[in-house]
Protein backbone atom coordinates (compact mmCIF):
# COMPACT_ATOMS: atom_id res chain seq x y z
CA UNK A 1 0.00 0.00 0.00
CA UNK A 2 1.26 3.34 -0.89
CA UNK A 3 2.10 5.78 2.40
CA UNK A 4 1.01 8.92 2.18
CA UNK A 5 3.19 11.47 1.34
CA UNK A 6 4.09 14.65 3.02
CA UNK A 7 5.90 17.43 1.63
CA UNK A 8 6.43 21.12 4.23
CA UNK A 9 7.15 24.53 3.05
CA UNK A 10 8.04 27.10 5.12
CA UNK A 11 7.34 30.81 3.84
CA UNK A 12 10.30 33.14 4.92
CA UNK A 13 10.92 36.05 2.55
CA UNK A 14 8.97 38.52 4.28
CA UNK A 15 10.43 41.57 5.10
CA UNK A 16 9.41 42.58 8.93
CA UNK A 17 9.09 46.33 8.17
CA UNK A 18 6.90 46.59 10.72
CA UNK A 19 9.72 45.04 13.29
CA UNK A 20 12.43 47.61 11.67
CA UNK A 21 15.27 48.03 13.36
CA UNK A 22 15.43 44.40 14.47
CA UNK A 23 15.00 43.18 10.48
CA UNK A 24 17.59 46.11 9.07
CA UNK A 25 20.21 43.76 9.06
CA UNK A 26 18.25 40.07 9.08
CA UNK A 27 15.33 38.48 7.63
CA UNK A 28 12.07 38.32 9.91
CA UNK A 29 11.93 34.51 10.57
CA UNK A 30 15.62 35.18 11.67
CA UNK A 31 15.15 37.66 14.70
CA UNK A 32 15.96 36.21 17.85
CA UNK A 33 13.43 35.22 20.59
CA UNK A 34 13.04 33.77 23.96
CA UNK A 35 17.14 34.03 24.30
CA UNK A 36 19.05 31.56 22.34
CA UNK A 37 15.88 30.93 19.90
CA UNK A 38 15.12 32.56 16.61
CA UNK A 39 11.33 33.18 15.38
CA UNK A 40 11.90 30.03 12.51
CA UNK A 41 12.61 27.48 15.68
CA UNK A 42 8.84 27.21 15.83
CA UNK A 43 7.63 26.43 12.70
CA UNK A 44 10.37 24.24 12.08
CA UNK A 45 9.90 22.56 15.47
CA UNK A 46 6.30 22.18 15.03
CA UNK A 47 6.57 20.46 11.63
CA UNK A 48 9.57 17.91 12.77
CA UNK A 49 7.72 17.42 16.10
CA UNK A 50 4.68 16.41 13.61
CA UNK A 51 6.50 13.54 11.79
CA UNK A 52 7.58 16.06 8.40
CA UNK A 53 10.99 15.37 7.25
CA UNK A 54 11.12 17.11 4.03
CA UNK A 55 10.95 20.69 4.17
CA UNK A 56 11.93 24.04 2.77
CA UNK A 57 12.24 27.28 3.89
CA UNK A 58 11.79 29.56 1.07
CA UNK A 59 13.88 32.78 1.34
CA UNK A 60 14.41 36.30 -0.13
CA UNK A 61 14.59 39.13 2.31
CA UNK A 62 17.57 39.69 3.46
CA UNK A 63 18.56 36.10 3.94
CA UNK A 64 21.96 35.64 5.22
CA UNK A 65 22.07 35.02 8.89
CA UNK A 66 18.93 32.86 8.20
CA UNK A 67 20.23 30.56 5.54
CA UNK A 68 23.35 30.49 8.16
CA UNK A 69 20.95 29.27 11.05
CA UNK A 70 19.07 26.83 8.97
CA UNK A 71 22.14 25.16 7.73
CA UNK A 72 23.97 25.22 10.94
CA UNK A 73 21.05 24.36 13.49
CA UNK A 74 18.44 22.39 11.11
CA UNK A 75 20.96 20.04 9.54
CA UNK A 76 19.00 16.74 8.83
CA UNK A 77 20.84 13.70 7.37
CA UNK A 78 19.53 12.47 4.39
CA UNK A 79 20.65 9.13 4.40
CA UNK A 80 18.48 6.38 3.24
CA UNK A 81 15.28 8.22 4.14
CA UNK A 82 15.79 11.13 1.98
CA UNK A 83 15.13 13.80 4.71
CA UNK A 84 16.06 16.96 5.02
CA UNK A 85 15.36 20.81 5.48
CA UNK A 86 16.87 23.32 3.04
CA UNK A 87 16.85 26.97 2.34
CA UNK A 88 16.01 27.65 -0.57
CA UNK A 89 16.57 31.37 -1.71
CA UNK A 90 14.65 33.14 -4.98
CA UNK A 91 16.18 31.58 -8.06
CA UNK A 92 14.38 33.36 -10.80
CA UNK A 93 13.26 30.54 -12.43
CA UNK A 94 10.36 32.32 -14.76
CA UNK A 95 12.01 35.73 -15.42
CA UNK A 96 14.34 38.16 -13.91
CA UNK A 97 11.98 39.00 -10.96
CA UNK A 98 11.97 38.46 -7.13
CA UNK A 99 9.26 36.69 -5.31
CA UNK A 100 5.38 39.43 -5.58
CA UNK A 101 3.90 37.31 -2.71
CA UNK A 102 3.86 34.14 -0.77
CA UNK A 103 1.65 32.62 -3.25
CA UNK A 104 4.27 33.93 -6.19
CA UNK A 105 6.97 32.07 -3.80
CA UNK A 106 5.07 28.68 -3.77
CA UNK A 107 4.89 29.22 -8.00
CA UNK A 108 8.13 30.29 -8.87
CA UNK A 109 9.09 26.80 -6.47
CA UNK A 110 6.93 24.45 -7.69
CA UNK A 111 10.01 22.31 -9.03
CA UNK A 112 10.54 21.51 -5.50
CA UNK A 113 7.02 19.90 -5.02
CA UNK A 114 7.22 18.18 -8.53
CA UNK A 115 10.84 16.31 -7.55
CA UNK A 116 9.27 14.89 -4.48
CA UNK A 117 5.83 14.54 -6.04
CA UNK A 118 4.03 14.60 -2.24
CA UNK A 119 -0.09 13.52 -2.00
CA UNK A 120 -0.08 16.96 0.36
CA UNK A 121 1.54 19.83 1.01
CA UNK A 122 1.83 21.86 4.40
CA UNK A 123 2.40 25.51 4.54
CA UNK A 124 3.64 27.32 7.38
CA UNK A 125 4.79 31.11 8.20
CA UNK A 126 7.84 31.45 9.80
CA UNK A 127 7.52 34.20 12.49
CA UNK A 128 4.67 32.87 14.75
CA UNK A 129 5.15 31.78 18.66
CA UNK A 130 3.17 28.50 19.03
CA UNK A 131 2.97 24.36 19.18
CA UNK A 132 0.48 22.69 16.71
CA UNK A 133 0.36 18.87 16.01
CA UNK A 134 0.65 18.99 12.04
CA UNK A 135 -0.44 15.40 11.66
CA UNK A 136 -3.78 15.96 13.72
CA UNK A 137 -4.99 18.65 11.19
CA UNK A 138 -3.17 16.60 7.78
CA UNK A 139 -6.16 13.62 9.09
CA UNK A 140 -8.80 16.20 9.68
CA UNK A 141 -7.99 17.89 5.82
CA UNK A 142 -8.05 14.44 4.60
CA UNK A 143 -11.13 12.92 6.50
CA UNK A 144 -12.79 16.53 5.29
CA UNK A 145 -12.65 15.85 1.97
CA UNK A 146 -11.49 19.58 1.74
CA UNK A 147 -8.69 20.54 -1.21
CA UNK A 148 -7.59 23.15 1.23
CA UNK A 149 -7.57 23.67 4.92
CA UNK A 150 -6.79 26.74 7.19
CA UNK A 151 -5.84 26.35 10.34
CA UNK A 152 -7.66 28.69 12.80
CA UNK A 153 -7.47 29.74 16.15
CA UNK A 154 -10.66 31.40 18.19
CA UNK A 155 -10.44 34.96 19.07
CA UNK A 156 -12.56 37.57 20.23
CA UNK A 157 -14.88 39.58 18.21
CA UNK A 158 -13.48 43.05 19.30
CA UNK A 159 -9.72 41.50 17.44
CA UNK A 160 -10.74 40.76 14.18
CA UNK A 161 -10.19 43.83 12.42
CA UNK A 162 -6.35 42.57 13.10
CA UNK A 163 -6.92 38.98 11.14
CA UNK A 164 -7.98 37.09 8.68
CA UNK A 165 -11.10 35.98 9.70
CA UNK A 166 -13.00 32.74 8.45
CA UNK A 167 -16.47 31.89 8.56
CA UNK A 168 -18.41 28.86 8.43
CA UNK A 169 -20.85 26.99 6.54
CA UNK A 170 -24.32 26.62 9.28
CA UNK A 171 -24.65 23.17 7.25
CA UNK A 172 -21.30 22.05 7.22
CA UNK A 173 -19.01 23.70 10.20
CA UNK A 174 -15.54 22.63 8.89
CA UNK A 175 -16.15 23.96 5.62
CA UNK A 176 -15.13 27.76 5.12
CA UNK A 177 -18.39 29.86 3.54
CA UNK A 178 -16.35 33.28 3.75
CA UNK A 179 -12.61 34.34 4.14
CA UNK A 180 -12.45 37.58 5.00
CA UNK A 181 -9.10 40.24 5.36
CA UNK A 182 -9.56 42.49 8.64
CA UNK A 183 -13.21 43.27 8.92
CA UNK A 184 -14.82 45.49 10.97
CA UNK A 185 -18.32 43.76 10.61
CA UNK A 186 -17.45 40.13 11.42
CA UNK A 187 -20.07 37.79 12.83
CA UNK A 188 -19.18 35.63 16.16
CA UNK A 189 -19.57 31.98 15.58
CA UNK A 190 -22.34 30.00 16.17
CA UNK A 191 -21.07 28.02 19.30
CA UNK A 192 -19.43 31.19 20.13
CA UNK A 193 -20.55 34.74 19.25
CA UNK A 194 -18.33 36.10 21.05
CA UNK A 195 -15.67 34.47 19.15
CA UNK A 196 -14.35 34.67 15.54
CA UNK A 197 -11.99 32.21 13.29
CA UNK A 198 -9.00 33.57 12.90
CA UNK A 199 -6.39 32.56 10.57
CA UNK A 200 -2.84 31.69 11.88
CA UNK A 201 -1.22 31.19 8.20
CA UNK A 202 -1.30 27.69 8.18
CA UNK A 203 -2.32 25.67 5.29
CA UNK A 204 -2.59 21.94 3.96
CA UNK A 205 -3.36 21.29 0.59
CA UNK A 206 -4.05 18.82 -2.07
CA UNK A 207 -0.89 18.87 -3.89
CA UNK A 208 -1.88 18.82 -7.00
CA UNK A 209 -4.95 20.95 -6.07
CA UNK A 210 -2.19 23.59 -4.53
CA UNK A 211 -0.10 23.64 -8.00
CA UNK A 212 -2.92 24.87 -9.84
CA UNK A 213 -4.29 27.14 -7.49
CA UNK A 214 -1.16 29.44 -8.09
CA UNK A 215 -0.49 29.06 -11.30
CA UNK A 216 -3.73 30.05 -12.21
CA UNK A 217 -3.23 32.73 -9.66
CA UNK A 218 0.16 33.60 -11.36
CA UNK A 219 -2.11 34.47 -14.60
CA UNK A 220 -4.37 36.85 -13.01
CA UNK A 221 -2.65 40.74 -13.17
CA UNK A 222 -4.79 41.76 -10.81
CA UNK A 223 -4.00 39.01 -7.89
CA UNK A 224 -1.65 40.44 -5.13
CA UNK A 225 0.08 37.15 -5.37
CA UNK A 226 -0.56 35.98 -1.51
CA UNK A 227 -1.86 32.94 -0.03
CA UNK A 228 -4.29 34.63 2.60
CA UNK A 229 -5.19 37.13 0.26
CA UNK A 230 -5.92 35.89 -3.09
CA UNK A 231 -5.29 31.82 -2.83
CA UNK A 232 -7.58 30.30 0.12
CA UNK A 233 -10.41 32.95 -1.37
CA UNK A 234 -10.01 30.99 -4.37
CA UNK A 235 -10.68 27.77 -3.15
CA UNK A 236 -13.63 28.97 -0.70
CA UNK A 237 -15.30 30.69 -4.27
CA UNK A 238 -15.64 27.14 -5.43
CA UNK A 239 -16.70 25.37 -2.19
CA UNK A 240 -13.60 23.50 -1.24
CA UNK A 241 -11.43 25.12 1.63
CA UNK A 242 -12.04 23.91 5.24
CA UNK A 243 -11.14 25.07 8.32
CA UNK A 244 -9.44 23.41 11.50
CA UNK A 245 -9.71 24.65 14.80
CA UNK A 246 -6.78 24.78 16.75
CA UNK A 247 -9.09 23.71 19.58
CA UNK A 248 -9.24 20.53 18.16
CA UNK A 249 -5.05 19.90 18.34
CA UNK A 250 -3.81 18.22 21.71
CA UNK A 251 0.07 19.06 22.01
CA UNK A 252 1.87 16.71 24.23
CA UNK A 253 2.85 18.44 27.64
CA UNK A 254 0.90 21.32 27.19
CA UNK A 255 -1.09 22.65 30.02
CA UNK A 256 -4.25 24.93 30.64
CA UNK A 257 -2.42 27.80 30.69
CA UNK A 258 -0.81 27.45 27.23
CA UNK A 259 -2.79 24.50 25.35
CA UNK A 260 -3.89 27.00 22.37
CA UNK A 261 -1.53 29.54 22.47
CA UNK A 262 -0.70 31.42 19.04
CA UNK A 263 0.99 34.95 18.77
CA UNK A 264 1.96 36.55 15.76
CA UNK A 265 4.71 38.88 16.49
CA UNK A 266 5.11 41.33 13.27
CA UNK A 267 4.98 44.48 15.48
CA UNK A 268 7.60 45.57 18.39
CA UNK A 269 4.76 46.02 20.47
CA UNK A 270 3.45 42.13 20.03
CA UNK A 271 7.35 40.83 20.25
CA UNK A 272 7.60 42.82 23.63
CA UNK A 273 4.57 41.11 24.83
CA UNK A 274 5.61 37.89 23.51
CA UNK A 275 7.95 37.84 25.75
CA UNK A 276 6.20 38.85 28.78
CA UNK A 277 4.37 35.72 28.17
CA UNK A 278 7.50 33.62 28.77
CA UNK A 279 8.85 34.85 32.15
CA UNK A 280 6.18 34.34 34.57
CA UNK A 281 6.13 31.48 37.03
CA UNK A 282 3.38 30.18 35.23
CA UNK A 283 4.24 30.86 31.96
CA UNK A 284 1.38 31.49 29.34
CA UNK A 285 3.44 30.31 26.69
CA UNK A 286 5.81 27.69 27.88
CA UNK A 287 9.52 26.98 26.24
CA UNK A 288 10.39 24.23 29.28
CA UNK A 289 7.73 21.28 27.62
CA UNK A 290 9.53 18.66 27.18
CA UNK A 291 7.22 16.51 25.13
CA UNK A 292 6.98 18.73 22.44
CA UNK A 293 9.80 20.62 22.61
CA UNK A 294 11.18 23.60 20.81
CA UNK A 295 15.16 23.26 18.85
CA UNK A 296 16.99 25.53 18.47
CA UNK A 297 21.09 26.24 18.17
CA UNK A 298 22.82 24.92 21.08
CA UNK A 299 25.84 27.61 21.51
CA UNK A 300 29.04 25.76 22.91
CA UNK A 301 28.87 28.03 26.36
CA UNK A 302 29.35 27.89 29.94
CA UNK A 303 26.08 28.30 32.27
CA UNK A 304 24.68 31.68 33.59
CA UNK A 305 26.75 33.01 36.46
CA UNK A 306 25.25 35.19 38.84
CA UNK A 307 28.18 36.80 41.40
CA UNK A 308 28.65 39.83 43.93
CA UNK A 309 30.51 42.62 42.63
CA UNK A 310 33.86 44.02 43.54
CA UNK A 311 32.37 45.26 46.96
CA UNK A 312 30.43 42.28 47.66
CA UNK A 313 27.17 44.13 46.60
CA UNK A 314 24.95 40.84 45.78
CA UNK A 315 22.64 40.96 42.68
CA UNK A 316 19.17 40.21 41.63
CA UNK A 317 17.40 38.15 38.54
CA UNK A 318 13.70 38.05 39.32
CA UNK A 319 10.87 37.04 37.09
CA UNK A 320 13.55 36.41 33.70
CA UNK A 321 15.09 33.97 31.76
CA UNK A 322 18.81 34.41 31.77
CA UNK A 323 20.69 32.63 28.54
CA UNK A 324 24.00 30.66 28.55
CA UNK A 325 26.96 32.24 28.89
CA UNK A 326 25.32 35.38 30.88
CA UNK A 327 27.03 37.16 33.72
CA UNK A 328 24.93 38.94 36.26
CA UNK A 329 27.53 40.78 38.91
CA UNK A 330 25.53 42.43 41.71
CA UNK A 331 23.00 43.77 39.29
CA UNK A 332 19.60 43.93 39.52
CA UNK A 333 17.65 42.23 36.41
CA UNK A 334 13.54 41.80 36.90
CA UNK A 335 11.09 40.59 34.39
CA UNK A 336 13.54 40.85 31.33
CA UNK A 337 15.10 38.37 28.68
CA UNK A 338 18.88 37.90 28.40
CA UNK A 339 20.23 36.64 25.13
CA UNK A 340 23.56 34.48 25.55
CA UNK A 341 26.96 36.05 26.66
CA UNK A 342 25.13 39.35 28.17
CA UNK A 343 26.78 40.93 30.85
CA UNK A 344 25.12 43.37 33.53
CA UNK A 345 27.65 44.90 36.09
CA UNK A 346 27.59 46.31 39.02
CA UNK A 347 24.49 48.40 40.21
CA UNK A 348 23.34 48.32 36.43
CA UNK A 349 18.91 47.56 36.40
CA UNK A 350 17.61 46.34 33.49
CA UNK A 351 13.66 45.70 34.05
CA UNK A 352 10.89 44.93 31.31
CA UNK A 353 13.43 44.41 28.80
CA UNK A 354 14.71 42.01 26.24
CA UNK A 355 18.42 41.59 25.57
CA UNK A 356 19.64 39.75 22.47
CA UNK A 357 23.12 38.36 22.55
CA UNK A 358 26.44 39.92 23.41
CA UNK A 359 25.37 43.25 25.03
CA UNK A 360 27.65 45.40 27.70
CA UNK A 361 25.30 46.63 30.20
CA UNK A 362 28.15 48.54 32.26
CA UNK A 363 27.92 49.45 35.67
CA UNK A 364 24.81 51.83 36.84
CA UNK A 365 23.33 51.44 33.81
CA UNK A 366 19.69 51.71 33.33
CA UNK A 367 17.63 49.83 30.84
CA UNK A 368 13.83 50.00 31.23
CA UNK A 369 10.86 48.50 28.58
CA UNK A 370 13.85 48.07 25.87
CA UNK A 371 14.87 45.63 23.31
CA UNK A 372 18.53 46.26 22.60
CA UNK A 373 19.83 44.34 19.56
CA UNK A 374 22.96 42.46 19.82
CA UNK A 375 26.66 43.80 20.34
CA UNK A 376 24.81 46.65 21.97
CA UNK A 377 26.90 48.38 24.81
CA UNK A 378 25.49 50.46 27.31
CA UNK A 379 28.14 52.43 28.93
CA UNK A 380 29.14 53.22 32.73
CA UNK A 381 25.58 55.34 34.02
CA UNK A 382 23.61 55.50 30.54
CA UNK A 383 20.39 54.82 30.18
CA UNK A 384 17.47 53.95 28.18
CA UNK A 385 13.93 53.76 28.39
CA UNK A 386 13.92 56.46 30.81
CA UNK A 387 12.99 59.45 28.86
CA UNK A 388 11.16 59.05 25.75
CA UNK A 389 12.09 62.31 24.15
CA UNK A 390 16.00 62.07 24.97
CA UNK A 391 15.52 58.74 23.17
CA UNK A 392 13.83 59.95 20.24
CA UNK A 393 16.91 62.69 19.93
CA UNK A 394 19.22 59.83 20.13
CA UNK A 395 17.83 57.96 16.98
CA UNK A 396 16.44 55.29 18.53
CA UNK A 397 12.98 54.04 17.98
CA UNK A 398 10.41 54.44 20.34
CA UNK A 399 6.88 52.77 20.25
CA UNK A 400 3.92 54.75 21.20
CA UNK A 401 3.56 52.28 23.98
CA UNK A 402 7.05 53.64 25.55
CA UNK A 403 9.00 50.47 24.03
CA UNK A 404 12.76 52.02 23.19
CA UNK A 405 14.24 49.84 20.51
CA UNK A 406 18.31 50.28 20.16
CA UNK A 407 19.67 48.87 17.28
CA UNK A 408 22.30 46.21 16.41
CA UNK A 409 26.17 47.32 17.70
CA UNK A 410 25.08 50.84 19.25
CA UNK A 411 27.27 52.56 22.30
CA UNK A 412 24.84 54.17 24.46
CA UNK A 413 26.85 57.70 25.89
CA UNK A 414 25.77 58.40 29.30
Amino acid sequence: MKATKIFGIVLAGGEGKRLMPLTEDRAKPAVPFGGHYRLIDFALSNLINSGLTQLVVLTQYKSHSLDRHVSQTWHVSGGLFNSYIASVPAQQRLGKRWFSGSADAILQSLNLIHDEKPDYVVVVGADHVYRMDFSQMLDAHIASGAMATVAAIRQPIQLADQFGVIAVDAASPDRISEFTEKPTDAVGLADAPHEVFASMGNYIFNADALIDAVRRDGDRPDSSHDMGGDIIPDFVSRGEAGVYDLKRNEVPGSTDRDRYYWRDVGTIDSFFEAHQDLISALPVFNLYNQGWPIFSQQLNSPPAKFVRDGAGALGTTIDSIVSLGCVISGAHVERSVLGPWTAVDSGARVVDSIVFDRVQIHSGARVNRAILDKDVVVEVGASIGMDRGRDLARGFSVTDSGITVVGKGVHVQP
